[in-house]
């Protein structure tokens, strides 16, 4: 399975569109995970999955989702309710809880990708306000494909260019 995963665009509806009309047919699933600051009614949420951040005030977006996809449980969360500026503890509880092998997250505006006891944890990091050690490259979404005995996690920039050093394979 195929996931696009990106995060807070802070009402950089332009990207979403891009992202949308160049993916769309090619992933699985295209995720938001949240700081979109679009309005529910909008045409683009139908065709992902988002979730509330900090900086959306439409009550209609969820905290949280968890989705199967395939074999997948990916549960899916913005991160500010669960405290990710000071650890990942309570958001990877969370997806234990939900039976999740992919936790997807953002918020921190830094892309972060780790392997935990089976359970990959995701930021695609900012895609319009990027901070912390990869703020150069101005913005990040992954994408991330799941096979039978590996994960893997790319990187891509604004640009839609994949980042060469940001390329990840996980054994499941």
């Amino acid at each position: 399975m195929k996931y696009l995963i990106v995060s807070d665009n802070h009402g950089d509806q332009a990207i979403l569109q891009t992202l949308l009309k160049t993916y769309k047919t090619q992933v699985d699933a295209f995720i938001h995970c949240g700081d979109s600051e679009l309005n529910f009614k909008d045409p683009m949420v139908q065709e992902m999955t988002i979730v509330c951040g900090n900086m959306d005030f439409d009550a209609q977006f969820p905290e949280s989702a968890t989705l199967e996809v395939g074999t997948d449980r990916i549960f899916v969360a913005h991160g500010h309710l669960w405290g990710v500026n000071y650890g990942l503890d309570k958001l990877y509880q969370a997806g234990l809880k939900n039976q999740a092998n992919l936790i997807f997250y953002g918020h921190t505006h830094q892309l972060a990708c780790t392997m935990d006891q089976g359970r990959l944890l995701l930021n695609p990091g900012s895609i319009s306000q990027p901070r912390g050690q990869y703020a150069y490259l101005r913005g990040t979404f992954a994408i991330v494909t799941t096979e039978a005995k590996k994960i893997v996690v790319d990187y891509y920039n604004r640009q839609l260019k994949p980042v060469p050093n940001l390329h990840f394979e996980f054994k499941k």
